[in-house]
């Protein structure tokens, strides 16, 4: 029988399904890149740069569809759920109850937990900083009201699927469930960014910046995970802390 202090493995070896993806976290140059067009739209955009112009000419042309009045209107806003927070959590859910019960650890949910946490407080920082009015309010471009930048949507796919990628293939969670993981991880900011622009819920470069922040939060989650506590944490889990 082994001693108290010793680790136990995370699964048997019959139980977990080998990694067919990537943990999809952020190398260190896509960090940068997120970092210096976050702070390129933010400057552009409170200086009246090129990029309002831009925005106001893309609102223009959706604004026109109209999709919103139209059959295509429900069919258009499914897409904007790949970044939905409701939606996401619900996938996030199964996956945490899937690995404790399972796999028997809370990890996954810890760090959804910390990556929540983040999303929130980083976002609306951002969106009560900056007072950025959504596209249906020209008239108040910028206003103390305003909560449009950066889009939420975006930034909760590419945070919230990507910590969900990283716990599939962490725990070895069968290899579909991985590569839908992935899927989401790589096109839901995406689809839901296109969807958002294209029912005028957002301006271009509300999503841009989303994407940037959603990256920057991504890779400070996966900086997290190398903290003491969360070395204790894993360890608690019954596998040795990388």
């Amino acid at each position: 029988m082994a001693s108290s202090g010793a680790s136990r493995p995370l699964t048997r070896p019959e139980d977990a399904a080998a990694p067919v993806t990537g943990t999809g976290r952020p190398p260190w140059w896509l960090l940068a890149v997120a970092a210096v067009v976050l702070v390129a739209v933010t400057v552009d955009l409170l200086t009246g740069g090129v990029l309002e112009a831009l925005d106001l000419r893309v609102s223009g042309v959706v604004d026109g569809w109209d999709l919103r009045h139209s059959a295509l209107y429900w069919p258009v806003w499914v897409f904007t759920q790949a970044g939905g927070r409701g939606t996401v959590l619900i996938v996030l859910a199964g996956l945490v109850a899937w690995t404790a019960v399972r796999r028997r650890t809370y990890v996954p949910a810890l760090r959804i937990l910390a990556a929540l946490v983040l999303l929130t407080a980083v976002v609306y920082a951002f969106k009560w900083g900056t007072g950025r009015t959504a596209p249906e309010y020209p008239g108040s471009y910028f206003h103390r009201g305003g909560g449009s930048y950066p889009s939420g949507h975006v930034t909760n796919a590419v945070l919230m699927w990507g910590v969900a990628r990283w716990q599939a293939v962490e725990f070895g969670l069968p290899a579909w469930v991985q590569r839908a993981a992935r899927l989401l991880a790589v096109a839901g900011p995406f689809v839901s960014g296109i969807a958002m622009v294209a029912l005028n819920f957002h301006w271009v470069s509300d999503v841009l910046a989303g994407l940037a922040v959603g990256v920057l939060l991504l890779g400070v989650v996966h900086a997290l995970d190398t903290l003491p506590v969360s070395r204790w944490a894993r360890a608690r889990a019954g596998r040795q802390p990388s």
